[in-house]
């Protein structure tokens, strides 16, 4: 067996795929890699809530109160008051009749899927959907379609055929509302329109949304006051919350059909109480004129590192990815960055798709102006070796 897994590895390292576990991050816009000390621009902690003292203030408190454990599944005993007050947090932020909390976005995701379609139905997905959708998709059974990433047309065309071919079948649209490679958003109006008119439903993924885009950090469905066409709405609270834990919003009856066929929740410990307390304190921070603020000086240093960087010209979200191409070239870029003070993690395949390896930055609204003016600096001098590198 090790020689087998020493050959395997060495494959992916011959493929400049290999991964290794980053060392602790110890703030949210530093970090620290084998002594250096760098800045930051890996982490989707977009608000800089996961170091915010009156949220740790909270989670302090919790803990004492709650304990570190829930003690079994939410269906036999684990099922406690502070699940169930962020539960309604989360509804009432998000506009919606009802929600679920799950231990994470991947748990919500390969829960959910599988109990509202089988293998009688079709799931039709944008090609650029998060892993753990296309795993719950893979899990549900359901025949599958993929649609090339915002093609509006091509979308419209899987959902006729799946109309004519498969006329007795529930039908399933799942995008992200914000792409987590790329950065841009979907064009959800559009979407919206399309399983209306075919009576499909959707399911959103707003994991790089949520909290940073909105009058109250709703997401791109509260942005575009989208929430009561949108059937289920999925989410995290690791990213722009700042916190651990996943959830569905969506009508009463979903949740109630969820408790009892999400595998996820059923057969899982139920995330501790502590948790669900601290989650419940920035679920309600959101809607503070404070938290406006903090999205404010976010979408500030999106626009400042657009005037710097030609390659985040285009941005709709604080990810900017730059892309190389190749896996070498991508892992050479990163590394060229560490060496500056400056954590900007490689990002290759299966992650994006083979020959679109990048470098992805992510803002926060904790970035310095300096920290930024340094990332683009470094990021053009870079790319220009690169360039000479490959010249020669």
């Amino acid at each position: 067996m090790q020689e087998d897994l020493a050959a395997r590895l060495q494959a992916l390292d011959d493929k400049s795929l290999r991964r290794v576990l980053r060392p602790p991050i110890t703030l949210s816009d530093r970090s620290v890699k084998d002594g250096i000390v760098a800045v930051n621009f890996a982490s989707n902690d977009y608000l800089g809530l996961a170091t915010e003292p009156f949220i740790a203030e909270g989670a302090i408190e919790a803990i004492y109160q709650y304990g570190t454990g829930a003690g079994a599944s939410r269906l036999i005993c684990g099922n406690h008051a502070p699940h169930q007050d962020l539960e309604h947090a989360i509804a009432l932020w998000k506009g919606c009749e009802a929600a679920l909390a799950f231990s994470s976005g991947y748990a919500t995701a390969v829960g959910v899927i599988p109990a509202i379609v089988g293998s009688q139905d079709v799931v039709i997905l944008d090609k650029l959907c998060h892993a753990c959708i296309i795993d719950g998709t893979k899990l549900s059974r359901a025949v599958v379609r993929i649609y090339p990433h915002n093609n509006l047309e091509r979308l419209e065309k899987h959902l006729q055929w799946a109309r004519k071919q498969h006329p007795k079948a529930r039908i399933l649209v799942a995008t992200e509302s914000v792409f987590s490679m790329d950065g841009d958003r979907a064009p959800l109006a559009e979407i919206v329109a399309l399983k209306e008119r075919y009576g499909a439903w959707l399911l959103v993924d707003e994991a790089h949304a949520a909290g940073v885009l909105g009058r109250k950090g709703g997401g791109l469905t509260e942005s575009l006051n989208l929430n009561e066409h949108v059937e289920i709405q999925m989410g995290t609270l690791s990213k722009g919350l700042g916190c651990s834990g996943g959830y569905i919003c969506g009508s009463k009856m979903l949740i109630e059909w969820l408790v009892n066929k999400a595998r996820s929740l059923m057969f899982s410990t139920a995330p501790p109480p502590a948790n669900a307390a601290t989650a419940a304190i920035a679920v309600r921070w959101m809607a503070t004129e404070a938290a406006h603020e903090r999205r404010t000086l976010l979408w500030n240093n999106v626009a400042y590192l657009q005037r710097l960087l030609p390659e985040a010209c285009a941005a709709q979200s604080p990810i900017i990815p730059v892309i190389v191409g190749e896996n070498s070239r991508a892992v050479r870029l990163s590394e060229m960055l560490l060496q500056s003070g400056l954590l900007v993690p490689a990002i290759r395949y299966p992650t994006v798709p083979r020959d679109e390896a990048r470098v992805r930055v992510t803002l926060s609204a904790k970035h310095s102006l300096q920290s930024i003016e340094d990332l683009a600096h470094a990021l053009r001098h870079s790319i220009d070796l690169l360039k000479m590198e490959k010249a020669q």
